[in-house]
């Protein structure tokens, strides 16, 4: 795991107290981190760290997490081979201000300071795969880690982040779960000059315009050779690499091409339940036969999740409920013991080339929209809604719900199965809690990325959206996160800038075609995956928590104990919490499992947050409850 943390400011200070915030920042009780300081300011780089470089003087400093390489800027790439990457940044920004970030690609979270005038630059990513979190307040604090952050930081529960959280099952960025600290949205960088702050944009991914047709032949050579270079630098970058298998069409492309490239099996690993519905193992071995890669299992188990749990709000520094956060270290624990440094992960795959079953959904319900409008009105809407008795009769009823879908503007239909709206706000939320939050926030933020989506189909617009709060806020955080507490790095040749470059202009309807997700990745590597994976359904990485929670005493434990603590936060009523403990949960125990779950990982969150505020050395205000 890599952790840093830096302050800046424009007034100096005496050296040994940014040091000491440093150190407990990063929670350093043996070995002191590696630090660079000067009198406007302080980085310091934990012990250890791999993929980092740290530079500075008392001319200023810079940190660069992750291994980025430059590309179109030759003398920018002959300063990182001769300085190394942070001190090139540090010239570079001193030349030519933020520019130079244009040049970078690959994965990479950075910090630059001048000391002249305490001038700091932070960036993060053109995707965003690696985070970077600040406070700006006195000084210009800052960390790749949330929960480094907030140890230094008296920061405030946000009640709106709270809602946010419920509604997604995480906080979007810039938003955090505190009112004080924010993270860096994917393609931006924050600058300080004096007081005052600026957060900008350096990259916009834009979609082209639909082409008539494509050179399949061409286009699928040009695919497949990229994948080859993303890998093949993966694999040269790497000392020992393993592969995520799930058995599914990403993961086992890339299980595929690691063992081509590289020459020799590939080492991949998988993680399988034994409730039926959920395991996917019979589809990884699939791959391990026909690649012949060398592979190691592990089935999850309840006590596992009990272990695991509880974890969690360190390691994302605040509430984070993608349950598959568990499968994903536990598969990340396995590979670390069998000595590999760095995960090959398939993800990106679904967002960039069509994958996610929604995309062929809202296919379908943009086909209400091309029925001429005379028809819709004086035909089908009629007999759907007023024909007596039409909800008594199956098709009738499925054609007014169809209807109904399809007539709800985009992007909000595709939260239609969200579980706030479905279970109803009132029902949830305390009264109080709900006064001081916008329940409309969630929406309008939605509708703000789909708006401002570079593309011209809804398809593109679509993953353009889901780049952001799939990718960037989600899954991209759970795989760096869990993996990094099992101790290994995390590589995405899917993610690569000029694979991310290419489905960009391959047209919408080369994707998702005639309802076929993934047409033209498919069909492009039709002769390399086994057929039984490019026939498969898309499943995910789910767990069945409620099966689990129903039979495993030690897990319904954490869970009650939980909802009994819930009740007391004022954020949630506790005639829900009973109701869905109860009626609910019994009726359906992985639907409603899954909503159990997202509250489960908020208390625990707010007990680990209650031991940070108790912990603090420095007296100042508390974090205050919801």
């Amino acid at each position: 795991m890599t952790r840093f943390y830096g302050a800046a400011t424009v007034r100096e200070r005496p050296p040994e107290m940014a040091a000491a915030k440093a150190a407990r920042s990063l929670e350093t009780a043996g070995t002191a981190p590696a630090a660079r300081r000067n009198a406007r300011g302080v980085v310091a780089l934990e012990a250890g760290s791999e993929a980092s470089d740290l530079w500075g003087d008392e001319t200023g400093f810079a940190v660069v997490h992750g291994a980025p390489h430059v590309t179109g800027d030759a003398a920018f790439a002959a300063a990182v081979a001769q300085h190394g990457i942070a001190r090139a940044c540090a010239l570079r920004y001193a030349e030519s201000g933020p520019r130079f970030l244009a040049a970078l690609q690959g994965p990479f979270a950075l910090a630059v300071q001048r000391a002249d005038d305490g001038r700091t630059l932070l960036a993060v990513d053109k995707l965003g795969i690696y985070s970077l979190y600040y406070a700006d307040g006195a000084e210009l604090e800052f960390s790749n880690k949330l929960a480094a952050l907030r140890r230094v930081v008296a920061a405030r529960i946000d009640p709106q982040a709270v809602y946010d959280y419920l509604y997604f099952h995480h906080v979007p960025s810039p938003a955090t779960i505190y009112e004080e600290i924010k993270r860096l949205p994917p393609a931006a960088y924050l600058e300080r000059r004096g007081s005052e702050l600026r957060l900008e944009r350096y990259w916009t991914l834009h979609f082209e315009r639909e082409a008539e047709s494509i050179d399949f032949a061409r286009e699928k050579h040009e695919f497949v050779e990229l994948l080859r270079g993303a890998v093949r630098r993966e694999l040269e970058s790497h000392r020992a690499v393993g592969c995520f298998l799930s058995g599914g069409t990403d993961s086992s492309t890339l299980a595929g091409m690691v063992t081509r490239v590289g020459g020799q099996p590939a080492r991949t690993y998988s993680i399988g339940f034994e409730q039926q519905g959920f395991d996917e193992m019979e589809y990884a071995r699939i791959a391990v036969r026909h690649f012949g890669t060398k592979q190691k299992e592990y089935y999850l188990q309840p006590a596992d999740i009990v272990s695991f749990t509880p974890r969690i709000a360190e390691i994302y520094g605040q509430p984070f409920g993608n349950s598959s956060a568990v499968p994903t270290y536990y598969c990340g624990m396995m590979a670390r013991a069998d000595g590999v440094d760095t995960m090959i992960a398939g993800d990106g795959g679904d967002e960039l080339f069509g994958g996610n079953q929604r995309y062929a959904t809202q296919q379908l319900f943009g086909y209400y929209e091309q029925v001429p409008a005379a028809l819709r009105r004086y035909v089908l809407e009629p007999l759907a809604f007023r024909t007596p008795g039409a909800k008594a009769i199956f098709p009738l009823r499925k054609l007014g719900r169809y209807i109904e879908q399809a007539r709800e503007p985009m992007p909000g239909r595709l939260q239609t199965y969200n579980y706030l709206d479905m279970l109803g706000h009132e029902a949830i939320f305390e009264p109080e809690f709900l006064r001081r939050v916008d329940t409309a926030n969630p929406k309008r933020a939605f509708a703000h990325a789909y708006d401002r989506a570079d593309a011209h189909d809804m398809l593109n617009k679509i993953m353009a959206l889901d780049l952001k709060f799939t990718l960037t806020d989600n899954d991209l955080p759970k795989v760096v996160e869990s993996c990094g507490a099992a101790n290994v790095g995390v590589a995405f040749p899917f993610l690569a800038q000029e694979i991310v470059d290419f489905a960009a202009r391959l047209p919408a309807a080369e994707k998702v075609k005639r309802l076929k997700l993934r047409h033209f990745f498919k069909e492009a590597l039709g002769d390399f995956l086994p057929q039984e994976i490019i026939k498969k359904k898309k499943h995910g990485f789910g767990m069945p928590f409620g099966d689990w929670l129903a039979n495993y005493g030690p897990l319904r434990a954490l869970a009650l104990d939980s909802m009994a603590a819930l009740k007391s936060r004022g954020v949630v009523r506790a005639s829900f919490i009973d109701d869905l403990c109860s009626t609910r949960l019994r009726s359906h125990p992985n639907y409603y499992g899954g909503f159990l779950w997202i509250l489960m990982i908020f208390e625990l969150w707010a007990q680990w947050d209650e031991r940070q505020t108790r912990g603090q050395a420095a007296p100042g205000p508390a974090a205050q409850g919801v």
